[in-house]
This record gives structure tokens, sequence and C-alpha cells, in this order.
């Protein structure tokens, strides 16, 4: 038994006594060939020049004289094509590139199984113009657009063809098509003699196929497959699928050559498979089996390999490996849309995209300065821009944010005007800003000496260009919109390469990375459906069944792919550790997968491996109330606020919870109000009081006639939206979410006054007073000085000649609310805080005027048509002096409470 594949290659090469310096080794990656490289390396005794190492593609590339076209190259010249064609109502390019990728892959598909194009192509029309063949003869004009793109998908593939072969270019499909007509019309002979040995292939489709078996038969060139017995022969196992095939199906093969499986699967080895709650945890889990790892002898850390089959994990991954582990090799690209830098320049696209004649658009702007990179662009030189805008936004309730809002931060002039150019930004306007910022993040990360951060700026500066030149080369691009796909995909497609020393320390990969290389150590994570294998998603225009008749791959094909992967993983391995996530949710694939299904019922297995579910330690522990001492810092502020005067809501703040009375009214820290784009309750209330106030004012010390309100019902409107600019300044209430709460307001404030009217129509009332302060000190036994108590009633009147003090509620209050049973409760039961706050008004108003026979009541705008909701004590509704005085001995108990020095403040848990 050969502990590597590679290993195994070169003792059979040498048992053939074939001399290995003159081989020209093909792989199917460059990755595997530099570690065939250092195999061949460890052997020799003396020195040799390097055989001819190469990938498949590079192989193949050199039978067919063409070059490889960049992914985005490629999608310009599809789009130039499309647009020359028959196609009379063509798509602009922001609409394109979300199919253009698809048709390409198609394409190259195609052309890597040798299909004749118009063969497959007019197949597809037909199909499309059956399915859309409908009983009317006229078919509408989505329709005839729809079905004039598959009647041009031939004449469009040719001249994309031909186009791509006059520059000498193409992609992978095309240049293999182009290999195969090279070799079959002789054009490209390997003529020498030397062998080509090609190593470590599984799926390969018919042009790579062909190239391969035309060597074989010229009968100078050696074929390895990695394959093991244990799949080989069993005519159901995925793995050994396409092997299998070219087995029964190569003509080499039926004359006389036979396939050399090995034989370690079924060698000793421990596979642990551990299901653990979310893709994160999993990264955890593996940080601590690393550490766990780096301590045991057995274990060489050197022939170990993480295998991420979900490659978004890599940097959570990163974050995750213990500092003991001296060498971590990265050898796999992280996509740089996975980035944060990529919000970054996204989050500023967006608030591009978003701006209209009034200004940019608040929510773009919160986003785009809450981004880390802003904020470090916003430093102390620069005015602390970013906070500082963020504050005004959020005080001054600002939607939109114009150039002249932003003359308040002239420290950071220049960069302001670059982030909000008082000018439409086109595409390559966009490009030319986002080139400045990384040249200012540069300048700071270079001080910095953050190798990682301007590694991260460095790869977008290289992508800004790259896309600066495409813009210069078309003239469809003038436009933000489309530059926004554009820049999302070739985001997508480009990588942050980690550079590292290939062939030392630990190794952490991806699956497709993983080919012809064998670890002893092997964990796999994210072993679940629709992650490995990654399920049917069928990115493609050609459905199944053709894809079938054609023997194009379908998903079957490429799950296989996937299987075959992670068999070939473990299949030397000695010790294999598995993770899957116990709790997918929609983005993160499905179940645990089908290869771990069959792994634990495969009962040749069965004694090797061992499943269990990980789960975080969780510990409830009981958190203590939270206790604050009062010290003689508390006690002066506590000072400062009563000489202020105590107010019904400090006082029931403190009721509801005394942190919250500390926080609020002694330490006044009130959470900074957020931007309302939506009107906040209080706003709501506040306008709703003004307008009353405004209303009613010239009535005061007036009888009230119906006349008066019938009056009052005109101004409602224009005072209405007075009280509303006054409290959402740059709020538009002619549309949208505005408008209806303005509507809503007028209902209430009408309801309200014919609610009035019935009441006049039986009641005399006269108004006494409106927003009233009242203030009075009083004297709390025990303490050594006075206290003042204060509170704003919103009306007072005179009903049928009884004071009846009333607060308005725009929130929710109902009877039971102001209704006392037990007097215990008004001082410790929050839901009484509605009955506290009228009895410290009436308090207020009898200790001012003497008066102590009245009522207090609340007016609720949500239950207008219950009317007045009165205190009551029991059944009665009047407050007496006997109820004053009973009230007074609680709120004398309570506010000794607050200022006693030996009771500390407790938290009160709801």
């Amino acid at each position: 038994m050969h502990n590597t594949f590679l290993a195994y290659v070169l003792d059979d090469l040498h048992n053939k006594e074939l001399d290995i310096s003159k081989c020209t080794f093909v792989l199917p990656s460059k990755r595997s060939g530099t570690f065939l490289k250092k195999h061949i390396a460890n052997r020799l005794e003396k020195n040799i020049f390097s055989p001819e190492v190469v990938s498949i593609q590079e192989f193949i590339g050199e039978l067919s004289d063409l070059n490889l076209a960049s992914n985005i190259d490629l999608l310009l010249l599809l789009f130039k094509v499309y647009k020359e064609s028959q196609i009379e109502d063509s798509d602009d390019f922001a609409s394109f590139i979300n199919w253009g990728q698809t048709l390409l892959q198609d394409f190259n598909e195609i052309d890597g199984y040798l299909i004749p194009a118009e063969d497959i192509l007019n197949y597809l029309s037909a199909i499309k113009e059956i399915n859309h063949w409908s009983a009317s003869k006229e078919k509408s004009e989505l329709v005839e657009n729809y079905l004039q793109l598959w009647k041009n998908l031939e004449i469009i593939y040719n001249n994309f063809y031909a186009a791509l072969l006059q520059q000498k270019r193409g992609y992978q499909g095309l240049i293999q098509r182009e290999a195969v007509k090279a070799i079959q019309s002789g054009a490209k002979q390997k003529t020498s003699t030397e062998p080509i040995v090609f190593i470590g292939f599984n799926a390969l489709n018919a042009a790579e196929s062909s190239i391969i078996q035309h060597y074989l038969e010229q009968g100078n060139a050696h074929i390895y497959w990695d394959i093991d017995s244990y799949f080989l022969k069993d005519p159901i196992h995925d793995a050994g699928l396409f092997i299998r095939d070219y087995q029964y199906n190569w003509p080499y093969y039926k004359h006389g050559h036979t396939i050399e499986p090995q034989d370690n699967f079924l060698q000793n080895k421990n596979i642990t498979i551990t299901g653990v709650p979310k893709s994160i945890s999993q990264t955890k889990y593996v940080g601590q089996l690393l550490q766990e790892m780096g301590e045991k002898e057995e274990i060489d850390l050197s022939k170990t390999a993480l295998v991420l089959a979900d490659e978004t994990l890599l940097n959570p991954m990163l974050n995750a490996v213990p500092s003991t582990i001296p060498e971590v090799n990265i050898t796999m690209g992280m996509p740089l849309n996975k980035t944060v830098l990529y919000s970054f320049f996204v989050n500023f696209l967006e608030l591009h995209l978003h701006v209209s004649d009034r200004g940019w658009f608040f929510k773009r702007v919160l986003e785009f300065i809450a981004n880390p990179y802003t904020i470090k662009l916003s430093s102390e030189n620069q005015g602390n821009f970013a906070q500082r805008l963020s504050t005004d936004i959020k005080e001054g309730n600002i939607l939109y944010i114009d150039t002249e809002r932003l003359q308040k931060y002239p420290e950071a002039n220049e960069l302001l005007s670059i982030i909000f150019p008082n000018k439409t930004l086109s595409a390559t306007g966009w490009i030319s800003n986002c080139l400045f910022l990384i040249d200012h993040l540069k300048t700071i990360y270079q001080e910095e000496k953050n190798a990682l951060e301007l590694e991260y700026l460095y790869r977008f500066y290289a992508l800004f260009n790259q896309l600066k030149q495409y813009l210069d080369k078309v003239d469809f691009m003038g436009e933000l919109k489309s530059i926004k796909n554009l820049f999302k995909q070739l985001a997508n497609m480009e990588t942050l390469d980690f550079i590292g020393q290939p062939l030392t320390g630990f190794q952490i990969m991806g699956m497709l990375e993983s080919r012809n290389l064998d670890f002893e150590t092997v964990i796999i994570t994210s072993v679940n459906e629709g992650i490995l294998p990654s399920g049917k998603s069928n990115n493609s225009f050609i459905p199944f069944d053709v894809k079938r008749d054609y023997g194009l791959p379908t998903y079957k094909e490429k799950d296989a792919i996937y299987v075959y992967h992670f068999y070939r993983l473990i299949q030397r391995a000695k010790n294999i550790y598995i993770t899957y996530n116990t709790e997918p949710d929609v983005l993160e694939g499905g179940e645990k997968s089908r290869l771990i299904t069959q792994l634990l019922t495969d009962k040749n297995l069965k004694p090797q491996i061992t499943h269990t579910i990980a789960t975080p330690n969780i510990s409830i522990d009981s958190k203590p109330l939270l206790q604050i001492e009062k010290d003689s810092q508390f006690m002066e502020d506590l000072w400062a606020f009563a000489q202020n005067g105590f107010s019904p809501t400090s006082l029931t703040n403190y009721i509801k919870n005394p942190i919250d009375f500390y926080t609020r009214n002694i330490l006044k820290i009130n959470d900074l109000e957020e931007v309302e784009e939506n009107i906040a309750a209080n706003t709501f209330g506040t306008i709703i009081h003004d307008s009353l106030e405004q209303l009613y004012t010239p009535l005061i010390d007036q009888i009230l006639t119906q006349e008066h309100i019938k009056t009052l019902k005109k101004e409602v409107p224009e005072v209405v939206q007075q009280h509303f600019t006054k409290n959402l300044s740059g709020v538009d209430i002619s549309k949208g979410k505005f408008l209806l709460v303005y509507n809503v307001i007028l209902k209430y404030l009408h309801n309200f006054l014919d609610d009035e009217i019935k009441q006049l129509k039986r009641h005399e009332i006269k108004i006494l007073a409106l927003e009233e302060r009242y203030e009075e000190l009083i004297t709390v036994p025990g303490l050594e000085f006075p206290i003042k108590l204060k509170g704003t009633l919103d009306r007072v009147d005179l009903f049928d000649g009884t004071v009846r003090i009333i607060d308005y509620k725009t929130g929710k209050v109902e009877a039971k609310n102001v209704k006392i049973t037990d007097w215990e409760a008004l001082t410790s039961d929050y839901d009484k805080s509605k009955a506290f706050q009228l009895l410290c008004y009436a308090y207020l108003y009898s200790k001012k005027h003497g008066v102590s026979d009245l009522q207090a009541g609340i007016i609720s705008f949500k239950h207008l048509g219950k009317g007045l909701f009165p205190f009551s004590e029991d059944k009665d509704t009047r407050i007496h002096s006997d109820t004053l005085a009973t009230f007074e001995n609680y709120l004398f108990q309570l506010i000794s409470e607050i200022c006693n020095v030996a009771v500390p403040l407790t938290e009160k848990v709801d």
C-alpha cells in the first residue's frame, strides 16, 4: 500500500523502466503538478532537468494555439455579437449580463462535448416554439422577442466562435474543440517518441476524452486512474461512475488494457462524523480539533488538510485556527464579493443609484457612513464627519442630505466632494471616485503597516482599473445602473488569492484544490446536501432531457464528481473528521449529506466510524439583580434633580424600574432618536397635543358653544400641517406614509371635536387652562430639603360646575389603568401609572387653587367613543380631600424611598 497516489504512479513507472526525466506528465491542475515535482525531487539521487509537467488545460491549449480569454472579455464580446444579430428589441447590457453568463456556460459545454452546435441550438429553438405555441395566430410582442433570441442562437454562436478564432482566443470548450480538430486533421502530432503520462483524471468531457484516447492509441502514453477497487467494482457506486464508463467504452480497454485500481479504502482508519449547529460553529469546532491535534504526537500537521466544502467559511475559519499552529497554507481564493471592502463599494454605489433631486436618501447615507472603511476615512483631521453626520441626521430627522448640509464639515471638504459630488455620477465618474477613496485608504493602512488590508485594496484597485479599461472600449455602459451588475459579476469571479508555500505546513483548501493529493489526516466541513454534493442547481438554458439525449452532463454527473472527490480524499487517509451543519437554514444547504448516510450505512466501515452531535455548553446562570448604591455623587445629582422638580413621569419611571429612573432622569441618557421615516408614537402624540392647544387657546375662560367647535373644525387641517412641519422638518405630507398619518391625525381631531359638540348639547363646559405648568414645593417628613413637584396639565375645564383635569393619551389606555382598589399598588405596580399621574395633577391643582372636590381623567384617542376615563376609587369618580390626603401619604413614602441613602436602587424585572 502506498501512502499517496503520486508515489504509486512514480513507483509503477520505475517498474516499467521508464526514464522519468523524458516523460511529459499531464495532470488535472497546476497544483497537483507542483506536488508531483516534489515527489520526483525526493526520489532523485542526482540532478536532472525537470520533466515537463503540465495541466490538461495547458496541454490542450498547446494543441490548439489559442489563448484562454478572461470571462469578462468573453461577456463583452458576446454582447457585441448579440447586439449585431437580427434581434429587433435587444436587451441592454445590464439585463444581458444576467443571462449572458449562462449562455456562455452552455456554449462552453456544447463545445467541450463536441456536439454539433446547429443540431442542439435548432432543437432548442423548436422546443421553445412549441412551448409558446398558442391558439391565437398572433404572437404577442413579448413572445416574439423571446423567440427571436432562440431563432438567432445559432447565428450568435457561429459569429461569436468566428470572432474569437480571429482574435486567437477562446473559452475552454472552444479551445478543446479546436484541439480535437487539430489532432484529427493530423495538423498537431506530437511526433516525438517521448512518453506522455496522464495522471489522476476522473470526469472528462468528450473533447478531453478524445484527446487522451488518441494518445493512448498511439501506443506511447500511459494513464493512471486514482480509483479504489471498492468503488470501481461496485456497479452503482457514484465515485466510480466515470471510470467504470471508460473501462467499458474506450477501445483502448476493449483491446486488452486494464484499469488497475488500488486497495486502500478498507484499510484501517478512524472516521469521526460530527454534527454541529450552524456553519460558524463548525469553524469553532474545527479550531478546537486543531488545538487538540497540535498536542498529539502521532498527528503530523504537515500531512493534514482542512477541506472547506463551503468556501465562504474561509474567513471565519482563519480566525478559528489556533495560534499554536506555526504554518498555515491557504490554497484557495476568497471571492472579492465576500470581503467587507466589497460592501463598502456596493454601499457607495447604492448611495448614488438612489440619489434624487432632493439629495441623498438618509438610509443609504447612514448605511455608507456606518461602514468600517468610511469610519476609517473619517478620522480626527477629517473632522470625524461620519459620526457627526450620523448624529445630525438622527437629531434633525433629515430624510434627504443635500450639498448645503455638507458645508457643516469643512475639514472633510475634499473627501466629501468625492463621496457626495454635486453632479450625477456616470459610470466612469463613479470608478474615478472609488480609485480616489482607495488611494486615501492606502495612505492610512500604509501608516498602520496593515498588509492584509493593503492586499484587499490592491485587488480592488486592479479590479477598478480593469473596469475602466472595459468602459473605454464600450459605449453601452454610460449609466451607473449597468455597471452595477458588471461590478458584482467581476467581484464574484475575481478572487483574492492567498499565496503560500503549497508544500509545507497545514493546508486549508477547497474541494477541487484537493485533486490528486493525499493526506494522512483530513478534515472536511459543511458536508450537507446542497453543498456537497451541490444539488440540482441547473444554471443552463438546455433542459434536462435535451442534455441527456445529447450526452451533456446533468446534475447527476455533477453530483458524481463531488462524490468522487469526497471518497478520494478519505481513501488513503488514516484520520478523517467530517462535520456537518445540524441546523441548516434556507441559505446553508440542506440536511446532512447523503455521503454521510452512505458511510454510516456501510457495514464494512461500521467499526471505524463514530458519529456524534456537538452542542455548545450552555449554562443558565441566574443573573443577580443590578443594584446601585447611593453614594455622595448620586445624592448630589439627586438634590439637583429635586430642585429642578420631580415630574409624574419621573416618579412612574422609578415605579417601573429604579434603574430606568437613574439612567433617564438622573444621568439623562436618552436614546438618540432614530430618523423618523415612519412617525414615532411620541411625535404623533406631540402633534395632537400641540394642535389642540393652538385650536382651543382663543377659547380660554369662555363657555363653549357648538358654534365655537364648528369653527375650530375648519381650522384643523392647517393647524395640523403647521405642527407637522415644526416636529418633522424635511417631511412631505402630500404623499406616502406621512399622508396617511396626517389623515389619521385629522380624523382623531375631528372625532374629538364631534364628541365635544355632543357633550355641549347636554352640559356646560368652560375652559380654564391649557398646557399649564404647575410647580409646588412640598415638605416631605424626614427630608432636610423641600422637594419640588411639577407637571403640565393638558386641559382644565369646568364641567357643569365641577373642575375636570384632562390628560390626552394617544397610546393604549384602559379603564382599569385609572381605577384604584388597592392603594399599595399605586407605588408598586406600573400598570397604575396613569392613575398615579392623574392624582399628581389633581394634587398640584388643589395645592395651587385650594380646590379639593374635583375630577381627573384621561381621554384616549384610540377609544374616543368611550369618552373620559375618570380616576376612580372603588366606584367613586370624584377626588375628595381624603383621597388627596391618602395620595400624599403614598407620594411622601415614594419620595422618601428615592431620597433615602440607605436604600440602594434595585433593578425590577418584568
